[in-house]
């Protein structure tokens, strides 16, 4: 299957045109007609070699949403026509403990990831969505609602399963107190999730002018961190943070603020560990916890919600002569607040 797309060559080199070719379907295997895919901020750190060794040339993009367009001989989730989403990985080992509890992402063999890698036969190297096409296999794709705009969607397959899941592990709903550290391409899916799911949501951002999107996404409260010390006034108050913030910072006064047996999940991903002051934690039960995205069976339930509660991403739509653009603006933290590539522009 011939496509075309977006790729970038080298870690310092700019995204370009790129023709290559899908493999052939197998019997489970779906093609998709790729209609938008969005940019992560992973796809950047990854193209840019700031995440460890890269197959070039690269073709990024792990939020992609389709239509189907042709299906395998034993395929039975999907029929042409439909509607389907593929996220952050197209294959794990399927047959480790936790691929057997719908854990997919945490494969013990480890997933395969949508880009930068192989598949599992070792020789065929996955390519990303920032192309026009796409084959996976039906076990790791989803049906998307058809009432939610599709480009808006997009960002659900990584942003929205990033946060709804915590947000599920974590119990939580209307007696929760939640606080989402950063308003960004993440933590604006945690205040909508949060919010729909009945919990008191407090946003904390360095970033005052970013008030008004919060409260109108769903926070009840916003806490403006330019002066690190108002902190203290919030001691002790919040069940749950979903931190989402990927820059260096002093972890510590955030634990603070967890009540006893709170629990502070850390999303984002720092360029350095975390130096954790211990009594931070012993002070009342606290924890800190990880979350990666979600398996396949959250991710479709995820799904579901936002078709229920008519939730989805705030993004930009934009085309390929503007995706490194895009890039630039995303580093720079200049987005309200993803950007979709329309695929009809490859």
């Amino acid at each position: 299957m011939k496509s075309r797309g977006l790729a970038i060559h080298d870690a310092t080199s700019p995204l370009v045109s790129f023709e290559f070719e899908r493999r052939d379907l197998r019997p489970r295997d779906v093609a998709i007609d790729v209609k938008y895919s969005g940019i992560c901020h992973s796809d950047i750190h990854t193209a840019r070699g700031e995440w460890g060794p890269v197959l070039y040339p690269l073709v990024p993009g792990h939020e992609i949403v389709g239509v189907v367009s042709s299906i395998g001989t034993e395929v039975s989730k999907f029929q042409v026509g439909q509607l389907i989403g593929v996220g952050v990985f197209v294959d794990s080992c399927q047959t480790c403990s936790n691929c057997d509890a719908g854990l997919q992402n945490y494969c013990l063999d480890g997933m395969t990831g949508t880009y930068n890698g192989f598949e599992r036969d070792g020789i065929t190297q996955t390519r990303g969505g920032y192309s026009n096409t796409f084959v996976i296999d039906e076990n790791f794709a989803v049906h998307i609602p058809e009432n939610l705009p599709l480009e808006a969607v997009a960002p659900l397959l990584c942003a929205g399963i990033t946060l709804y899941s915590p947000i599920k592990k974590w119990n939580v709903g209307p007696t929760t107190r939640v606080a989402v550290m950063g308003l960004g391409g993440l933590g604006h899916m945690g205040v909508k999730f949060a919010h729909a799911m009945g919990a008191h949501v407090t946003v904390i951002s360095h970033t005052a002018s970013k008030k008004s999107d919060a409260l109108e996404m769903g926070a009840d409260e916003f806490i403006c961190t330019s002066d690190i010390s108002i902190l203290k006034e919030y001691s002790k108050k919040f069940d749950l943070i979903l931190n989402t913030v990927s820059a260096e910072i002093d972890i510590n006064p955030y634990l603070g603020l967890l009540a006893l047996d709170g629990t502070l999940v850390v999303i984002g991903l720092p360029g350095k560990p975390y130096a954790v002051n211990v009594g931070s934690l012993l002070d009342g039960r606290r924890r800190m916890a990880g979350s990666m995205i979600g398996g396949m069976p959250e991710l479709q339930e995820m799904l579901d919600f936002c078709g229920e509660h008519g939730i989805v991403s705030d993004v930009e739509v934009i085309g390929a002569d503007y995706a490194n653009t895009a890039y630039d603006r995303t580093v720079a933290s200049d987005v309200k607040y993803r950007f979709v590539l329309d695929a009809s522009t490859f």
